[in-house]
């Protein structure tokens, strides 16, 4: 018998399209409202077909994500109900869906970058954000996936940036707002500008308007490569600098820092590896996928002090949460109350 890590490894070609559709075709969301259900009734109540929705519902049993009784009636456990759950701060269908629908498109890359290096196969490709915002639908797509990654954990992280004295916050290549609302939901008397690409506006607006955050939330057009960041008192890069090689990721930094008021600072805020490198298991996975979908690649925490240091920002510290996004903070000048 195969070992269960192997085999779980095997069946996942297998589990994630079929954890796709579920979402897609509101299985978990009918068990959400309605508790425990045979497939037949499931099926019934969506209008989709009965022994499929069996077959689907025995492999996110096998896998865990569903439990089965002896009876045959099918439920969510409590410590996965959350994340399927599309009235949940948690829910991760739209990541789900960007994994589907985008990343398995490119894994069969991943043939052509062994036999000949991702620099020769990629050649003259378009930055991947071109790719990714080719068209509104698809930049609202990979924004929900993006949303529906980052906001839970962003709850976290801005309690951990401590912004209660900050006034004005700069959020690069913000997307539509994860980051900044709920950093603005903490800090009842804080700015946020997100600085981002102009097809992401209106997708900001939207945002905005859904949490009635008003002027509190600004918009600004630009592109972080060719031109400069926007000044505030707290830079952040939620989810940017794993998209970016290392040179790369001096210039943003460095960009940063002029953008930075005196005493201000940078927040970088990502998945980071073990100082071993032998997980987590999300961060490894991604850092696959950032090869596939971007030029970037995930870092361990001193690493990305290295690229902070290289940039001029100074007294860095390293912050983890109870999540896979971590944040790790550089300082432009000497903090006022600085603890060694």
């Amino acid at each position: 018998m195969l070992p269960g890590n192997l085999e779980k490894v095997m069946f996942g070609a297998i589990s994630t399209p079929v954890l796709y559709l579920a979402d897609r075709y509101q299985v978990f969301t009918h068990l959400v409202a309605n508790g425990p259900a045979v497939a037949d009734d499931i099926a019934k109540d969506l209008r989709i077909d009965p022994e499929t929705t069996e077959r689907m519902l025995l492999v996110l049993t096998a896998f865990e994500i569903i439990q089965r009784t002896p009876g045959g009636q099918y439920s969510l456990p409590d410590d996965i109900r959350p994340f399927v759950d599309p009235d949940s701060d948690r829910y991760i269908g739209g990541f789900i869906a960007h994994l589907v629908q985008e990343t398995a498109g490119r894994m069969a890359l991943l043939d052509s970058y062994l036999q000949h290096g991702k620099r020769t196969v990629d050649g003259s490709d378009p930055r991947p954000f071109t790719s990714l915002y080719r068209d509104d639908h698809a930049t609202g797509r990979f924004l929900k996936a993006m949303w529906d990654l980052s906001f839970a954990p962003s709850k976290e992280l801005a309690a951990l940036a401590g912004l209660a004295t900050t006034a004005h916050l700069i959020d690069v290549g913000g997307a539509n707002g994860p980051f900044a609302v709920a950093a603005l939901q903490h800090s009842p008397r804080l700015r946020a500008t997100v600085f981002d690409l102009p097809e992401v506006e209106p997708h900001l607006k939207e945002t905005r308007a859904a949490h009635g955050l008003g002027d509190r939330l600004t918009f600004l057009p630009g592109d972080f490569f060719t031109d400069e960041l926007p000044e505030g008192d707290c830079i952040a890069f939620g989810y940017i600098l794993s998209d970016w090689p290392d040179d790369a990721c001096v210039q943003l930094l460095s960009k940063a820092h002029r953008a930075c008021r005196d005493h201000g600072r940078v927040l970088v805020m990502d998945r980071l590896f073990d100082e071993s490198r032998q997980g987590p298991l999300a961060t490894s996975a991604m850092n696959l996928t950032m090869h596939l979908e971007t030029q970037g690649r995930h870092r361990t925490a001193d690493e990305y002090i290295a690229l902070l240091t290289a940039a001029g920002f100074r007294h860095c510290e390293t912050h983890r949460s109870h999540s896979d996004k971590h944040l790790v903070i550089g300082h432009k000048a000497e903090p006022e109350h600085c603890h060694p």
